[in-house]
């Protein structure tokens, strides 16, 4: 068996002395392993690194074995991010997401689609961490835990949403939601409104979203939020903090 496709590395480990498994986010055939031989050697590895968009070949006997895997670089995200260590670090938290998150060869073309988007924000946009937290968002949505940033849950308002229900991840409008505050998340303005966001509202929004992951991805699966993605809020959280001192 064969196919053909295109995808971004989301993870690479050596295999015995020469070779290294793979695991790409295709565009056809979701979140696929292959084994790529020689993968240990300098030029090959520069290909595999989490990020980059490969051109790739699988074979195999059968539909389901590993198989092995050649990969052509199409374009080298993870080069332009290496001289800054809190993009690189978006980076890695999004690759290990969609490792640990994603099915096996389920196709997720949303996913697909938001990754390549998040990607050229990280290569150029100013912005790029907003984006990066509406991706933890829309990854959520397509794997069937939307959260619903519309209109207030209680009182049907589309204006001064402010909360989130933990539980059911729904809007509660400021004054719906100011009796329980100490038990509902903080919504941050950007991810329901058109407006800029500064460190404050990055870590709320990364707050927010990683409740959700922990309690309805990893939880259920008995496992742990990877940790590339914990390494990240914590420089969110400490360069809030800064900041904050700095304010």
């Amino acid at each position: 068996m064969e196919w053909r496709d295109f995808g971004f590395v989301v993870a690479a480990r050596r295999h015995g002395e020469s070779g290294v498994i793979v695991e790409l986010l295709t565009r056809d055939h979701g979140r696929h392993a292959g084994l790529v031989r020689g993968g240990q050697s300098p030029k090959i590895r520069a290909v595999l690194q989490p990020g980059n968009e490969v051109a790739a070949i699988w074979r195999g006997r059968l539909s389901e074995h590993l198989g092995t895997m050649t990969c052509e670089l199409v374009w080298p995200h993870a080069a332009g991010l290496l001289d800054d260590p809190d993009r690189l670090a978006g980076l890695m938290a999004a690759a290990a997401l969609i490792s640990a998150a994603l099915p096996e060869r389920e196709p997720y073309p949303r996913v697909f689609a938001s990754l390549g988007g998040l990607l050229r924000a990280l290569d150029s946009a100013a912005d790029w961490l907003a984006h990066y937290v509406g991706w933890e968002r829309d990854l959520l949505a397509a794997l069937g835990f939307g959260l619903d940033l519309e209109r207030c849950a209680v009182s049907g308002a589309v204006t001064e949403l402010a909360y989130v229900s933990p539980r059911t991840g729904r809007a509660v409008s400021r004054a719906s939601g100011l009796p329980y505050r100490d038990k509902l998340l903080v919504l941050p303005g950007f991810l329901c409104r058109d407006e800029p966001a500064d460190a404050r509202q990055i870590a709320l929004g990364m707050a927010l979203t990683e409740h959700f992951l922990v309690h309805h991805v990893f939880n259920p699966q008995g496992r742990a939020l990877p940790a590339a993605r914990s390494r990240f809020a914590e420089r969110i959280r400490r360069a809030t903090t800064a900041a904050t001192m700095a304010d």
